[in-house]
């Protein structure tokens, strides 16, 4: 029993993931991933997609006094977008549900690891990025 449990569990594991995907419903305009705002000039919009196993994008780099606001949709199942050092732990939906508005304050300089808060699946714990503040 056990040997068939582990047998299943590697298949899943090695599963080709599927190669087409539907495309996601499309906004009126496409933003640039990173836009800076006229109206703030110290402000950053990041819109992201979380997707299994990755953020896009998955490395901002801003300069201290920055707030960056995200903007994050899933293009498939639920998952979290959690930024540890800045205590920022949200639930983005799942496709279709919507996005999550996320705001972080860049007063320091350093590395700010994000994270997806939601197991997903097998890929789950590679579900990172980085915001670095120069």
């Amino acid at each position: 029993m056990k040997h068939k449990f582990w047998l299943l569990i590697f298949a899943v594991l090695l599963a080709p993931l599927p190669a087409a995907k539907a495309p996601l419903p499309a906004a009126k305009a496409p933003l640039p991933a990173l836009a800076k705002t006229a109206e703030e000039p110290n402000v950053r919009v990041v819109n992201m997609v979380a997707e299994r196993f990755f953020f896009v994008p998955s490395r901002i780099t801003v300069s201290a006094g920055t707030t960056v606001k995200f903007n994050i949709r899933s293009a498939d199942t639920n998952h979290g977008f959690r930024i540890r050092k800045a205590g920022i732990n949200v639930v983005v939906p799942k496709r279709g549900g919507g996005e999550t508005k996320v705001v972080f304050h860049a007063t320091q300089k350093g590395r700010y690891d994000f994270e997806c808060s939601k197991p997903c699946g097998a890929g789950h714990n590679m579900m990172r990025g980085t915001i670095i503040v120069k």
